[in-house]
């Protein structure tokens, strides 16, 4: 999206981080990082700013930035257009648990002790002391504050995307029994879960939340086309 807007003349664009990683990596347009301060800080910027429109290309489980976005531009009268990547499907082969949450997944994880790779990125990985007869492998960009975490919890520190043979070979070299992710969708972490059915191991998948959305597409190009109808041709914010 953001290789798209630079791109694009007709646009005056600035994506907006929520700062949760220490380097994210570079981009193509000027940028923010950080909260807006709830609904009102938000309808703040839109109108400091004289956004023309906004486009929500959260992640999948950033549900409550979209009930920001989608108050703050109904109150500014702002067009929103949601970007929302389409969720993985189970494949014949997967063994996927469906579970709520993370702390439904820990419970999912049972009595007997096992060896669980985690791929939540590092907000929720506090969950897992309540399990503490697991041993645990969680692959982070950056590492988490170590209060409250399990004990002998290991990391992986790395930035997708990923590869199948790789995955493949970390499952089996760390002697995984289950996986547990949330469904990101998209093709940058898609190898972990191609790498769980090869090998037949179960995945305990976080289902996504409800996520309030503006109007809905599912590519980049589409939430382009979005602009061009809904956005005058002329130089705007978005």
């Amino acid at each position: 999206m953001a290789r798209l807007l630079a791109g694009d003349t007709r646009f005056d664009a600035i994506l907006s981080l929520a700062g949760r990683t220490s380097a994210p990596s570079a981009q193509p347009l000027a940028m923010r990082s950080g909260g807006f301060g709830g609904v009102g800080g938000l309808v703040r910027y839109l109108r400091e700013h004289g956004t023309n429109a906004v486009i929500d290309a959260t992640h999948p489980y950033a549900d409550q930035m979209s009930a920001h976005a989608v108050a703050a531009c109904r109150q500014c009268d702002v067009p929103l257009v949601s970007l929302v990547r389409a969720p993985w499907q189970a494949q014949p082969g997967d063994r996927w648990r469906i579970v709520p949450d993370t702390q439904a997944a820990v419970g999912a994880l049972g009595a007997p002790p096992q060896r669980v790779f985690l791929s939540l990125g590092r907000q929720e990985l506090q969950a897992f002391a309540g399990a503490p007869q697991h041993l645990y492998l969680a692959r982070v960009i950056d590492p988490p504050d170590p209060a409250g975490l399990p004990a002998g919890l290991r990391f992986i520190q790395t930035r997708g995307p990923f590869d199948l043979p790789a995955e493949r070979r970390l499952l089996a070299e760390e002697r995984i029994d289950v996986v547990i992710s949330k469904n990101a969708g998209g093709a940058a972490t898609y190898p972990k879960i191609e790498a769980a059915r090869a090998l037949g191991l179960p995945v305990i998948m976080i289902d996504r939340p409800y996520k309030p959305s503006g109007h809905v597409v599912h590519g980049a190009g589409e939430a382009l086309d979005w602009l061009a109808r809904h956005v005058a041709a002329s130089r705007r914010g978005v």
